[in-house]
């Protein structure tokens, strides 16, 4: 089977298990997120260790869990505020933890274990907040997102591989152009109509700064993952979706584009 068969076959069904479960309900919705956050924080945890690092691997993958959920029961109003606080004791223990590891990198491993909840859970968390309102599950408005994620991502390639001559940011990523931003990015306003027309939920002109938000901080987002690889000399994070790399390599541009998707919904809408 060739990579673009392999590829185009794993990407129309990674694409609609997220798409489905998304749709489905909340409680698919969290399901979903849960094994997100958990595949992508461990295959963080595995490029680290990679390097010779030692971070609390499981400890941190099960933090990662602990803070999408109480954002999840928070939102959805099954418990108050005060669920954060338990998560103090927590964030404690790892330094405990790694004072009975013997460690000669005490300072690294902690920092890589608190970087993973940070880099990867907190963002995902705020896919929460996105669809639920008033307790009330909408999940128009991260679909929309997604798909104008997904949109842009592909469209760049497609402009990147058939027009790209100008290297974006050769240093980190190679194949990256200026052709394929500008391509993607004019695409994506074109889709942005698209998702307008399918989510009315926001305008066109809405959803076309977000478009303009993805295309700019997902281009950054897929640098910043592309520059750990790159410090590892490994090209993917995983090898979970086939054609594709690992669940990090899908959701690296997420990372930096959901919380700001969040906070253009919360103070200029």
């Amino acid at each position: 089977m060739s990579n673009l068969v392999q590829r185009t076959i794993t990407g129309i069904v990674f694409l609609a298990l997220v798409v489905g479960a998304i749709f489905y309900n909340k409680i698919s919705f969290f399901i979903l997120f849960e094994l997100i956050v958990i595949g992508a924080m461990y295959e963080f945890y595995t490029l680290v260790e990679k390097k010779k690092y030692k971070p609390l691997k499981i400890y941190g993958i099960i933090i990662g869990a602990i803070v999408f959920a109480a954002n999840y029961f928070f939102v959805t109003g099954l418990v108050n505020s005060n669920i954060f606080l338990a998560i103090i004791p927590v964030i404690i223990s790892v330094f405990i933890i790694e004072l009975y590891r013997k460690s000669e990198q005490v300072f690294v491993n902690v920092g890589f274990t608190f970087l993973g909840v940070i880099y990867i859970a907190v963002p995902f968390s705020f896919a929460n907040y996105i669809v639920f309102s008033d307790n009330v599950y909408n999940a128009h408005l991260l679909l929309g997102f997604l798909f104008l994620m997904w949109s842009y991502d592909t469209l760049a390639y497609v402009f990147g591989v058939s027009f790209g001559k100008h290297r974006l940011f050769e240093r980190i990523s190679p194949k990256k152009s200026w052709e394929g931003f500008i391509g993607g990015t004019v695409s994506s306003l074109g889709m942005a109509y698209v998702i307008s027309l399918i989510f009315p939920e926001l305008s066109f002109l809405s959803w076309a700064f977000v478009s303009v938000i993805v295309s700019v901080f997902g281009t950054y987002g897929d640098l910043v993952e592309s520059v750990f690889k790159r410090n590892i000399d490994e090209k993917d994070s995983g090898s979970i979706l086939p054609g594709h790399g690992g669940i990090l390599d899908r959701f690296d541009a997420v990372l930096f584009t959901l919380p700001l998707f969040y906070l253009y919904l919360h103070f200029f809408l």
